[in-house]
């Protein structure tokens, strides 16, 4: 497909997300993305999951209906991570998937995102498409009534495809898995109890939810859960979730927070050490540490960046042929083992390159040395596609030649009505000054 250089209207980032029950998430209009999901994919199974909010059954509800108004036959995982939605595609042979999950966002929102045949996350041009389907809000095309499916094993068979991953001599004593009230509340129990999980004293926190408490004082959104416990406890590890679980965070034993940098430099050396494809690139984006493409260099690894989205990442890394990729948010790719960001493999997969590589995790923080960084958001009062971005790069430019060995960058969220300020650099204080002028100097084009 020719690369479309239109602007999308309603997908974002991560699909399409908005305050549940209004704007882009009321029912009727869920209803008119599944139909024009499959009026655009032309496939007759497709797999639904969702994370725990109170809205995710009402949107379920919708989106099946406008699916199944258009033939197609569709299997109600329930409650699963992003990523597991992906696994089942692939596990069903079927034509695609839809998350219903605003991810990190607070319970009162709520979001839609498809995947293709192949279980990843749709490009820009075929949202692009689909959006084209949804504005001619045609008739339906198909003169059949498909089917609703529940599927409430998927989670299981997920967690257990991931659960054996996980070597027997990776797993150690004193682990607490915090899944932020939402999608993998259902799965890391599966994945403990059928694995070496099961005969240590392994931790389980913020697994309970009532549909409102999603991401609330929890996950990777508010660590100090979790590391408030590691360090309360004596744990010797701690993994934190999003809302979907297709992004993971860590705790050292000290509470310290490894980041996705940081697991990228591990996961990083381990591939490279088991000489796996594409073992000589790593995508990261535009977001990562400059640490990171310092250390990677040094063991002979390229660096790839790339616009923030796992999406991009996973384009990136098809292009370059690199076999990791990944977010310092935690969304983290290694294709050897999964198509998209997934929360669950990727912690999985850190324990078994702690053990090959005989990493202290302890001291990876004090190592890694990663340079200064100050991220400033500014609240955006106008829709994202008419902030100046062309007069906020001409200030820009001004400040970056105060940044010899620096860099500034500069993005509107695609998840929420930010701008967001990126400064890097070896000194803090430079960063500190150059980020509090900027913030000051943009807020007139927000």
């Amino acid at each position: 497909m020719e690369n479309d250089k239109r602007q999308r209207k309603y997908f974002g980032t991560d699909g399409v997300r908005d305050l549940a029950n209004a704007g882009n998430m009321t029912p009727e209009f869920a209803l008119k993305l599944g139909r024009a999901f499959i009026k655009f994919n032309h496939g007759k199974k497709i797999v639904v999951g969702m994370d725990t909010r109170l809205s995710g059954r009402m949107l379920e509800g919708a989106l099946s209906a406008g699916m199944t108004s258009e033939g197609a036959e569709v299997f109600s995982a329930g409650i699963i991570p992003t990523p597991g939605v992906s696994f089942a595609v692939k596990e069903l042979h079927a034509d695609g998937g839809a998350v219903i999950s605003a991810s990190h966002n607070p319970a009162e929102y709520n979001g839609i995102k498809f995947l293709g045949a192949d279980g990843c996350k749709l490009s820009d041009d075929e949202e692009l498409a689909i959006e084209d389907l949804l504005s001619s809000d045609g008739p339906c095309t198909s003169a059949s009534v498909g089917k609703i499916h529940d599927r409430p094993d998927l989670v299981e068979l997920y967690a257990k495809h991931i659960a054996s991953y996980l070597n027997d001599d990776a797993v150690v004593n004193n682990v607490v898995f915090d899944c932020a009230s939402g999608a993998s509340a259902k799965s890391v129990p599966v994945l403990v109890k059928n694995s070496g999980f099961a005969k240590l004293n392994t931790a389980i926190i913020s697994h309970e939810h009532d549909g409102l408490n999603i991401n609330k004082n929890c996950g990777v959104m508010h660590m100090e859960n979790l590391t408030d416990y590691v360090k309360k406890n004596k744990m010797s590890l701690g993994f934190a979730f999003d809302g979907d679980a297709d992004r993971v965070l860590i705790s050292d034993s000290h509470g310290r927070i490894i980041d996705g940098d940081i697991i990228l430099w591990v996961l990083g050396r381990w591939l490279h050490k088991r000489k796996a494809q594409g073992s000589d690139k790593v995508a990261v984006t535009v977001m990562s540490n400059m640490a990171l493409e310092a250390h990677l260099e040094n063991e002979g690894i390229k660096t790839l960046r790339c616009p923030v989205g796992d999406r991009y990442v996973l384009e990136t890394m098809r292009e370059s042929g690199a076999g990791l990729g990944g977010e310092q948010s935690g969304h983290i790719i290694a294709s050897e083992f999964t198509g998209t960001g997934d929360g669950l493999c990727t912690a999985v997969l850190f324990m078994n390159a702690v053990k090959e590589l005989n990493e202290d995790v302890s001291t990876l923080i004090d190592r890694f040395g990663r340079y200064p960084q100050k991220l400033t958001n500014l609240t955006l009062k106008k829709p994202r596609e008419l902030v100046d971005m062309d007069a906020v790069n001409e200030i820009v430019k001004e400040y970056q030649s105060k940044l010899s060995k620096g860099r500034i960058f500069i993005r509107t969220s695609g998840t929420e009505p930010l701008l967001r300020i990126l400064v890097e650099a070896p000194e803090k204080n430079l960063v500190d000054e150059v980020s509090d002028v900027l913030a000051d100097k943009l807020k007139k084009f927000c």
